[in-house]
């Protein structure tokens, strides 16, 4: 008899240490995705604007097109190295928007029960707000790249206009600014000579 309950014990507990690692397991893997889903948000803020550059050039021509490649040569060449990246990330070939990610992310913190009964009742609502901030996040970051580059464009071409800057020492002096804006600026200048 002893030796029966023992052994109904031992299966017991061996039952509870196998649902215990079952759990375990779901865990690693639910903490895994949020943090694969963490790395492809980010990645996605920094690809979605190249991709948009890149698609824009694909549908320019001629001179139209070439003004365009030289205004974002520097997204243009980040698009292939970030594409890369992007799909490194993603498995079988899988596709992922930023809504994908932010309603994956609430629904692991509901299994997890991180807020989730207001998660639950207000899940529209925190998606929406979360893509505006997202969205909003990469606007700003595009208009404060464009109004840096800009100030810095006129600022050379100031500098140019008083002599006390050579076309090729723009981009020494201005480092976010490459040889060929320095040539943009010296063209534009020579327009109006």
């Amino acid at each position: 008899y002893l030796k029966l309950a023992s052994r109904e014990k031992y299966k017991a507990k061996e039952l509870e240490r196998q649902r215990y690692q079952q759990l375990e397991t779901v865990h690693l893997s639910k903490g895994q995705k949020l943090n694969r889903l963490k790395e492809l948000s980010k990645m996605y803020a920094l690809y979605a604007p190249t991709q948009a550059a890149y698609k824009e050039s694909r549908s320019l021509k001629g001179l139209a097109k070439m003004k365009y490649d030289k205004e974002h040569k520097d997204s243009l060449l980040k698009y292939l190295e970030l594409k890369e990246r992007m799909q490194s990330l993603l498995q079988n070939g899988e596709k992922i928007t930023p809504k994908q990610a932010v309603t994956e992310t609430i629904r692991i913190c509901k299994d997890k029960n991180i807020l989730k009964q207001y998660l639950s009742n207000k899940e529209v609502e925190v998606v929406t707000i979360m893509m505006s901030l997202f969205d909003d996040e990469q606007i700003m970051k595009t208009y404060t790249k464009d109004i840096k580059r800009e100030t810095l464009m006129e600022n050379a071409k100031h500098m140019l206009k008083m002599g006390k800057l050579t076309v090729e020492e723009i981009p020494v002096c201005y480092p976010d600014l490459t040889m060929d804006d320095a040539k943009e600026i010296e063209e534009e200048l020579m327009q109006f000579a």
